[in-house]
């Protein structure tokens, strides 16, 4: 469990309009600014081997387990804090830029088709404009959703490798946004999150209840290195 933050005073003092406040990690060749804030939980999946791959791909690259944005994403995220701050809550971060060589890496660990774009190119995570993301409380205890975030674990893989593909598809269901078999709770959490980053610069994805994009991310080029 997280210790606990004095989260309501730091909304109060913290600017979260100004590029001031995004300064720390910026590399202005590539514009890449370091997630860096408190409420922002940086728990990367693909830093550890419990995601669809089996493995700690971001480990052997720079990144690591740290979360990097461009930087008007980085700004458009800030932007929520005065809200998750109003309901006490947190945002964990699991996914977000995501260097060309390790995406290359996710997809030759993953033999399923269509889980990882073939090309980076295609990818909103390589060009820094794209989060995946759930809700803590203050604590960092994360709140009820439909799945977990990146709900294609490597249980669901080896589903796919013995044949089970009925099973598989049924859990990929469960990621949607329209999947409405789920808990309240879960799904009241699900809509507040897509509400919460549709009204901060974002759009989402129907299959994936956890990803977002920033809007206009086509515009934006690829980051090849950090």
């Amino acid at each position: 469990m997280e210790k606990s933050t004095n989260l309501a005073c730091l909304s109060q003092s913290y600017d979260f309009s100004s590029l001031d406040s995004v300064k720390k990690g910026i590399d202005m060749n590539n514009n890449l600014v370091l997630v860096d804030n408190p409420y922002f939980i940086v728990d990367m999946m693909y830093a550890t081997p419990d995601n669809m791959s089996g493995k700690a791909v971001y480990m052997s690259f720079p990144q690591q387990n740290k979360a990097y944005l461009h930087k008007n994403a980085y700004q458009a995220l800030l932007s929520v804090i005065p809200e998750l701050a109003k309901h006490h809550y947190r945002m964990r971060i699991r996914d977000a830029y995501r260097l060309p060589q390790a995406h290359q890496a996710l997809f030759e660990a993953v033999p399923i088709p269509g889980f990882f774009k073939a090309d980076y190119k295609t990818s909103n995570h390589c060009h820094g404009t794209a989060v995946d993301v759930c809700l803590t409380d203050e604590n960092g205890n994360n709140l009820a959703f439909p799945t977990e975030v990146d709900a294609y674990t490597k249980e669901f893989q080896q589903q796919v490798a013995a044949g089970q593909f009925a099973e598989f598809q049924k859990h990929l269901q469960k990621a949607r946004h329209d999947y409405m078999d789920a808990d309240s709770e879960a799904l009241k959490n699900r809509a507040f999150l897509k509400a919460l980053m549709e009204s901060h610069g974002f759009e989402s994805i129907p299959h994936e209840w956890w990803h977002y994009n920033l809007k206009g991310w086509q515009d934006y080029p690829i980051i090849d290195k950090l």
